[in-house]
């Protein structure tokens, strides 16, 4: 007989609590495999493939395209044994009360259970204590006679279950969510009349033939408003930006330099056969010069921990890289980027933004970094006052490269000049630790030859 097992939605990431259903692989009637790529979610970060644990037939999709899910609610289910092979497990009837031990299918047993074509149905009340041994007579097996049962008799349905804050699944199969999708109903305003309040056809016709009590008039304003539904990496960063502004205290920092000897040297190892096959960007020069100038400043690598009472100083940079991406703002880390030359940090950047656009960052790959940067300069923009991205406990804002008049030796010639910006978490970070941070980096990137001094 088919044996069927629900798959529910997993936490991929530490703290995830939801995830979008972005495409399904696959649709009921299909045979899956261990491991074989069933759906792909969206979490707070990053778009996600979920393998199937099991072989088997897919008999129901729980979930549509576009759904929010909650962690732990089934998504799918799938038959383990379609082919019957397996043996049913022995259901054990109730012992009996009033005289009776079995009933007709269909009927009303003691305990509030309606027999159905192998043991009971659900039971009605709470769950009991089982008895102890021997206190009762063994109980009985029931299994499927070999020949067809006549349909059982019509019983009341018991009420539909009601929608839980954790995420409850109505009871329909795939046609009539499809159905219920196509005539704009939503099933979990819908009172299933079939068995166990499992929704019906005839439930959704019902329910879209039922008086619509008559909507409060808007104004026209022409359809020149659109709404988006906030979920997913909006809805993710937008919790973390208000977590973080409402929790640690920003200061921010502004710097002007000259990096002009900065871009001669990227315009140098162009032509360099250790570098002609890398992409070397002003990014790849400030991530360095981060991970340098954090050596002096170990606290704008820390990290607060209120619930301990500590701040954490940790030896290593795990560099948080901010970047746009079609599916909202992501912030992947560069693991140990504090060990890297600058050649192996410019082929990781370069990986990771890559990563990043195709929307295949994985959540492992957007936790636990320790300083970010935000390069606000690729949009021509000059500099800003970033966010500190939470679990740290400052930011660096990289802004645009701009030919500007400077003065040197006394006089006013052309130079390329940006700004920088920095915000930190003033629990951790002194005024002082922050201004010497940032002065170290704009001297790193306005005279590279400096990081042979560090």
């Amino acid at each position: 007989m088919p044996q069927f097992k629900q798959f529910p939605m997993p936490d991929t990431a530490e703290g995830l609590t939801e995830a979008e259903i972005l495409t399904w692989n696959v649709k009921v009637g299909d045979t899956v495999e261990v491991n074989q790529i069933i759906v792909e979610i969206e979490t707070a970060k990053a778009a996600v493939e979920l393998p199937c644990p099991w072989d088997g037939v897919v008999t129901e999709l729980l979930a549509e395209v576009g759904q929010t899910v909650n962690v732990g609610v089934p998504i799918i289910t799938i038959d383990v044994d379609p082919s019957g092979a397996a043996a049913p497990a022995p259901v054990a009837a109730e012992p009996a009360t009033n005289g009776t031990s079995s009933g007709k299918i269909g009927e009303e047993m003691p305990g509030g259970r309606i027999a159905t074509l192998v043991g009971y149905g659900p039971r009605a009340g709470a769950a009991k204590r089982r008895a102890r041994k021997g206190s009762e007579p063994a109980p009985v097996a029931v299994t499927a006679p070999p020949a067809p049962v006549a349909p059982p008799a019509p019983v009341a349905a018991p009420p539909a279950p009601v929608a839980q804050p954790g995420g409850y699944v109505p009871l329909a199969k795939p046609p009539v969510r499809k159905l219920a999708k196509d005539l704009g109903v939503d099933l979990h305003a819908v009172t299933g009349s079939g068995a166990n309040g499992v929704i019906t056809r005839e439930d959704v016709e019902q329910a879209v033939a039922a008086p619509v009590a008559e909507p409060v008039p808007t104004v026209d304003n022409g359809t020149r408003e659109r709404r988006v539904q906030i979920k997913g990496v909006r809805k993710a960063t937008a919790q973390a930006m208000v977590d973080s502004a409402f929790t640690a205290p920003h200061v921010t920092e502004f710097l002007t330099i000259d990096v002009t000897p900065m871009m001669e040297l990227r315009a140098r190892l162009k032509t360099s056969p250790a570098f002609r096959d890398v992409k070397v960007t002003p990014l790849t020069f400030a991530a360095k010069a981060v991970v340098l100038a954090a050596r002096r400043t170990p606290d704008v690598n820390a990290t607060w921990d209120a619930a301990a009472g500590e701040i954490v100083y940790k030896d290593y940079v795990h560099l948080g890289i901010a970047a746009a991406t079609p599916r909202g703002l992501v912030v992947p880390k560069v693991r140990d980027a504090d060990r890297m030359s600058l050649r192996e940090l410019a082929v990781a950047l370069d990986q990771l933004a890559t990563t990043a656009r195709d929307g295949k960052t994985s959540p492992a790959d957007m936790m636990g970094g320790t300083f970010t940067i935000t390069n606000v300069g690729v949009f021509g923009v000059d500099t800003g006052t970033p966010i500190i991205n939470p679990g740290e406990s400052a930011i660096l804002a990289l802004g645009a490269i701009r030919d500007m008049p400077w003065v040197v030796d006394g006089q006013v010639v052309p130079r390329k000049v940006c700004q920088l910006a920095l915000s930190f978490d003033h629990r951790v970070v002194d005024g002082q630790q922050g201004s010497q941070f940032l002065a170290d980096v704009g001297a790193l990137l306005a005279d590279p030859a400096m990081a042979m001094t560090y």
